[in-house]
């Protein structure tokens, strides 16, 4: 009897290995505005940009300070632009407190048919500004229920659900009390919900204290997107933060390129370029601006691709950047950890 009982116990811990593996790789699913659906790595996205930031700060931002429609007439033009380079998914990128506007974002996506996603989660660069003070006084716990219910109810009423979590820090080695509570809440999040963190951060230097926190709450690098990494001017600092496994997100080809090849060519040398994701970081709209200077999303297919082949960059290669990648960097699936990394 305890000889059968001993099997037993071992086929079901066996099970539970084998099953717990499965269900760290398995795809999980992506969700837009308009609902989930299967991880498709064929078709193209752009996977960090913006149609509307308001940057008045979190205790002044009201709706009321832009009109929907004048929005979505200014830039209904450069979204149907990209019907021409067969874009299917669209990330916008603003948090709530920056204009997070889930009605345009219905409006726009019907009109265009591109499949928008939108986050959960909250802005804690330039000092707090864009953090209200009810969620200065919140725990982690707290504002990662928050966000848990805007993933399990609905954004302000709406049947939109996020795709993902958006947090930012300030570029310090050692983060703030306020973004460290930040970071903790994103993987308390991601622990219940599976949804990826896409993290404003800039240079390495507050890259690695916020990997720390993910591994203290046992969440894999995996599930981590490094944004805004151009800024890092040190190539070694590309190969530490690959061998983590996060993602590498170069943004801001709108407003610059050699930058970005120069990288791109690094990542495809030192066997990294699976875990790259690039992006425009273009738009948008800002309702503080009497006249808008809105910047295309198109420099990506029109300029750096062809630069990219030139460079003997293959379809293949070009497919991980615009397809693969970010559909596997924002499925929605756990991706946790047993033990604790060291900090690189």
């Amino acid at each position: 009897m305890k000889l059968k009982l001993i099997k037993i116990l071992t086929a079901y811990i066996f099970f539970l290995v084998v099953w717990g593996g499965i269900a760290q790789n398995k795809p999980g699913y992506i969700q837009d505005i308009k609902g989930k659906h299967a991880v498709k790595p064929g078709e193209i996205w752009l996977s960090h940009e913006h149609i509307l930031v308001d940057f008045i700060g979190a205790d002044k931002i009201i709706s009321s300070s832009w009109n929907t429609d004048d929005v979505s007439k200014q830039l209904l033009p450069f979204l149907l632009e990209l019907q021409d380079f067969n874009v299917k998914y669209f990330v916008d990128a603003t948090p709530k407190y920056l204009g997070r506007d889930v009605h345009l974002l219905q409006e726009l996506a019907d009109k265009t048919g591109m499949r928008i996603i939108t986050n959960t989660g909250l802005y804690g660069a330039q000092n707090n500004k864009f953090i209200p003070d009810n969620a200065r006084r919140n725990t982690a716990e707290e504002l990662a229920q928050q966000w848990l219910e805007e993933f399990e109810e609905g954004i302000d009423g709406t049947t939109v659900k996020p795709g993902f979590i958006k947090i930012s820090v300030d570029n310090n080695d050692s983060l703030s009390p306020m973004h460290e509570k930040l970071v903790t809440a994103a993987a308390l999040c991601h622990l219940k919900s599976g949804l990826t963190i896409a993290s404003h951060t800039g240079k390495a230097l507050a890259l690695w204290p916020q990997l720390e926190i993910l591994s203290e709450q046992g969440v894999s690098p995996k599930a981590f997107i490094w944004v805004h990494a151009q800024a890092e001017e040190e190539d070694t600092n590309f190969q530490k933060a690959a061998k983590t496994g996060c993602w590498i997100s170069l943004d801001g080809l709108a407003w610059e390129m050699d930058k970005h090849i120069e990288k791109l060519l690094y990542a495809k040398r030192n066997g990294f370029l699976d875990q790259i994701l690039i992006s425009h970081d273009a738009g948008w709209y800002d309702p503080q601006k009497k006249s808008q200077n809105i910047q295309p999303y198109t420099t990506i297919f029109k300029t750096l691709l062809p630069l990219l082949r030139s460079k003997g960059f293959t379809e293949d290669e070009i497919n991980l950047l615009i397809s693969v990648n970010p559909s596997k960097a924002y499925a929605i699936h756990k991706r946790s950890i047993g033990a604790k990394r060291e900090n690189p």
